[in-house]
């Protein structure tokens, strides 16, 4: 057999392992290097690892620096496996205790000790401190340092704004509007034309308002039950706390129901509640006119699959 044959295998499978994500690969490079033992340890001839976003840790040796497992990264669930790595400064490796809520094997995940969300001197808020770490040494942010612990205190901003909607006279829509900001805003609905916040005396207007779905944040819903022609207009998600507000508004159309373009979108969504949802995406292709004509209607579709509560998050 070639003697050469066996280094350039093993430097072959090193390249290959080297092209995949770091997420992923360490386990492979560990056993590449697993023949040649710990030996004598010489830090000074350690390679000095870079780019760590979670810093460094020993290696398995106990002696040479190298990168540490990221928050979420899988790890090594004790000390006698050495196979996904260790976890940076700050985290420990836990197993997913959601992950059989979604029908999934649990993996040993590396996990921040603290959970509190901390603010940076960047103005930011983080989820925990090893985030705020992670975007130090990842030089997203020079000169970052903690603040203080717990949110940062800023204006709300709308992460999800309502979009605009086209529907047919009788059915029902539903607007959603996601905030975040710290302290908690309110969400309120107002219609162009009109002054007083929604629902007002109206008994088919209803608005609902909840929490999440992220930490600091808050999502409100305008509904709108047995859609009327004077139901058309601009509606506006207004928000604010006292560091300051925001808005976001979205266009509502009404159809006659008897009119060609709402009989073509009721046919439209009775024939594809009877598509199971692998295919919900290709049938919608087959027929371009729809598809184009009514893709004002998707956001409406996905709410009316779910239900208020569900589809929002809540």
């Amino acid at each position: 057999m070639n003697p050469a044959l066996p280094a350039a295998l093993m430097l072959l499978c090193t390249h290959l392992a080297q092209s995949l994500p770091r997420f992923h690969h360490r386990g492979w490079l560990r056993l590449l290097g697993d023949e040649d033992g710990c030996g004598t340890c010489r830090p000074d001839l350690c390679p000095q690892p870079a780019g760590c976003p979670a810093g460094t840790v020993l290696d398995t040796c106990g002696c040479c620096p190298e990168c540490g497992n990221a928050e979420g990264q899988i790890c090594d669930i004790d000390n006698t496996n050495h196979f996904y790595g260790r976890c940076g400064e700050g985290m420990e490796c836990r197993l997913d205790a959601d992950a059989h809520l979604f029908g999934e094997i649990p993996e040993p995940q590396c996990v921040c000790r603290w959970q509190e969300s901390v603010c940076a001197t960047d103005g930011r808020t983080y989820s925990n401190i090893c985030r705020m770490k992670e975007a130090f040494l990842s030089g997203k942010s020079s000169n970052l340092s903690l603040l203080h612990r717990g949110p940062c205190q800023t204006a709300p901003w709308i992460a999800s704004p309502p979009h605009d909607t086209h529907d047919v006279a009788g059915n029902d829509v539903i607007f959603s509007c996601e905030v975040s900001a710290y302290p908690m805003a309110l969400v309120e609905w107002r219609k162009k034309g009109n002054e007083d916040f929604l629902p007002g005396d109206d008994a088919h207007i209803s608005v609902q308002a909840r929490g999440g779905p992220e930490r600091h944040g808050i999502t409100g819903w305008l509904q709108i039950q047995g859609l009327k022609k004077s139901d058309e207009g601009i509606y506006t998600c207004y928000t604010w706390n006292k560091y300051g507000e925001a808005l976001a508004s979205a266009s509502l159309s009404v159809s006659d129901p008897d009119s060609p373009s709402a009989v073509k979108m009721n046919l439209y969504l009775r024939d594809i509640k009877n598509v199971p949802d692998e295919d919900k995406n290709d049938y919608g292709n087959e027929d371009e006119d729809i598809s184009g004509d009514y893709e004002l209607f998707s956001n409406m579709n996905i709410l009316k699959q779910c239900g208020m509560q569900s589809a929002c998050g809540a």
